[in-house]
């Protein structure tokens, strides 16, 4: 019995109207990557032979995926599209998971900042982000953490008496004790509290969307304890009118407002003088639509610390962006100078 041989590629392997390949055509990650030419340098960044190109569209992949490191060396293995996507061959090896973790130290928050702002600057550049009317919110993002002695006893004291001052106060003991923290490696979490009941530990995620294009413009993360309105000067636009909520309505929020010539259009509080119940409505119809921004993030915290989660909120709004532009049928990105 005869056998026959078919000779296929990965262009082949891969549908023509594949998001990744419309990704491709809408993003210049070649002009890109030169904002991490200095990672070059550094020799921790996995085998020989990966470039920076690879690492940053490996990355785009993970968060855009939403997949752990050993589920994303699995992905790249088994994954057509996602070779092509990365530059990579049919046959050519992949990396392991280990070489996502080193990738991620090696590029750190502040690069991979850069890299966001990069993509900002051009998506005003072309008139995508316009800064006309700006939608702001902030969400909670829940901690991993471990259950200690003593924060069981506190438990039991009532919910209220656990809170930041006991968690400052427990870990000092423990660092004068030489003791494991109560809170093994992120201390910098906190106790966050929307309302009257619900508590969460971890971080908040603020945020400002463009309410033209409904693309994300500028992000923070803060431990949980932080208000919405003391968070929200780093992230305000430059131009333009503001819609938030009751949240805002705080004095060091309204005056950051007037100082950058931002118009308020916040939800203001029941016992303000200025409230104006019908406008406030209009308000919340407006915001109403944008607030779905934060149900295609992550609940849960991937790592522990600010700078780590910062750096994950930056790949998570450059990939929510990336998903919008090509709705959006967007025309090219190109980064030709940096």
């Amino acid at each position: 019995m005869s056998t026959q041989t078919i000779i296929v590629s990965l262009e082949e392997l891969v549908i023509k109207d594949h998001p990744y390949r419309k990704l491709l055509k809408l993003i210049d990650f070649k002009g890109l990557s030169k904002t991490l030419k200095e990672i070059k340098k550094n020799q921790d960044t996995g085998r020989k032979g990966y470039t920076v190109e690879q690492c940053l569209k490996m990355l785009v992949l993970q968060f855009m995926e939403d997949l752990s490191d050993r589920e994303m060396e699995r992905y790249m293995k088994e994954n057509n599209s996602a070779k092509l996507f990365c530059g990579f061959g049919l046959l050519d090896n992949t990396p392991d998971f280990s070489y996502f973790s080193k990738i991620r130290k090696t590029i750190g928050t502040n690069k991979i900042g850069k890299v966001f702002n990069k993509v900002q600057s051009e998506l005003k550049k072309q008139g995508f982000i316009r800064e006309v009317f700006t939608f702001i919110d902030a969400s909670h993002l829940i901690s991993k953490m471990n259950i200690w002695e003593d924060r069981d006893k506190l438990i039991e004291k009532g919910l209220e008496t656990f809170n930041n001052k006991a968690l400052d106060a427990i870990n000092k003991k423990h660092k004068k004790k030489n003791k494991p923290k109560i809170i093994k490696g992120d201390t910098q979490a906190r106790i966050g509290c929307k309302g009257k009941k619900k508590y969460w530990f971890g971080y908040k995620r603020h945020l400002t969307t463009d309410m033209q294009s409904g693309l994300i413009n500028k992000v923070a993360i803060t431990p949980a304890n932080v208000h919405d309105g003391k968070a929200a000067k780093h992230i305000l636009p430059d131009d333009g009118a503001l819609f938030g909520d009751k949240a805002y309505c705080i004095e060091s929020c309204i005056r950051e407002l007037k100082r950058k010539g931002l118009h308020d259009c916040t939800i203001k509080k029941n016992n303000m003088k200025i409230k104006n119940k019908d406008l406030d409505k209009w308000f919340s119809r407006l915001r109403s639509s944008f607030e779905s921004v934060f149900s295609k993030m992550p609940r849960r915290v991937k790592y522990r610390g600010i700078a780590k989660n910062q750096f994950a909120f930056f790949m998570d709004a450059m990939t929510f962006n990336f998903k919008r532009l090509i709705k959006l049928n967007a025309p090219p990105l190109m980064f030709s100078s940096v």
